[in-house]
C-alpha cells in the first residue's frame, strides 16, 4: 500500500469533545508522530482526512485550523516525517455534501489529488464513519483503539473490519510487514 490516509483526532492527536480549535490544544497520541515518519521513511506517502465541522458551526476559522495543521506539520517535520496533504470537510452533518465522511469524497479527492489507486490506499481512523468512508472508496480500512476505536470495535468488526490495532504507531509497525 503507498498512500496511507490518516483521520487526525484520536488517531494523529488526542480527541476533543469540544474540539480543537486553537494550536495550544491540539496534543500528539504519543508515538503517533514517529509512526508517520516511520511510514515516510519506508517510501509510504501519508495525507490526512479530516471532518471539521467546526469550522461550519463558527467555532473557529480556517486560519485557525490552518495554525494547528501548521503545529502538527511542523511536530512530524522535527522527527524527519512529512504530510503529503490534508484534506478537511469544514461542512455541518447537516450539510449532506460528498467531502464528510462516511461519504467518500475527501479519500477519493486525496486518492486523485496524490495518484493513488484505492487498492493502493489504506485508511486507517477510529470511528465508523471512517470505515465507511474506507470501504465504500475501495481502500484497505484500518481501526485504531485510541480516541473513540475501542467504542467502535464492535460495530467496525460487524463492517467486516479485520485489520484493529491499539494505536497508530502498532498499524504503522503491522503495515510496514505488508
Amino acid at each position: 500500500m503507498s498512500l496511507v490516509l490518516l483521520d487526525r483526532d484520536g488517531v494523529i492527536n488526542e480527541d476533543s469533545t469540544t474540539y480543537i480549535k486553537r494550536p495550544s490544544e491540539w496534543l500528539p497520541i504519543p508515538g503517533s508522530l514517529e509512526a508517520i515518519a516511520r511510514l515516510n521513511r519506508a517510501g509510504r506517502s501519508v495525507a490526512i482526512c479530516t471532518n471539521q465541522a467546526g469550522i461550519a458551526r463558527g467555532l473557529f476559522s480556517q486560519a485557525d485550523l490552518d495554525a494547528i495543521h501548521g503545529r502538527l506539520v511542523a511536530a512530524i517535520a522535527r522527527l524527519g516525517g512529512r504530510i503529503d496533504g490534508i484534506f478537511c470537510c469544514p461542512h455541518a452533518p447537516d450539510d449532506h455534501c460528498s467531502c464528510r465522511k462516511p461519504a467518500p469524497g475527501l479519500l477519493t479527492r486525496a486518492m486523485r489529488d496524490l495518484t493513488a489507486a484505492p487498492g493502493d490506499t489504506t485508511v486507517i481512523g477510529d470511528s465508523l464513519r471512517d470505515m465507511e468512508a474506507a470501504l465504500s472508496a475501495g481502500c484497505l480500512p484500518v481501526l485504531v483503539r485510541t480516541g473513540n476505536g475501542a467504542n467502535t470495535e464492535a460495530a467496525a468488526r460487524a463492517l467486516g473490519v479485520v485489520h484493529i490495532f491499539d494505536d497508530l504507531s502498532s498499524a504503522a509497525d503491522w503495515l510496514l510487514t505488508q
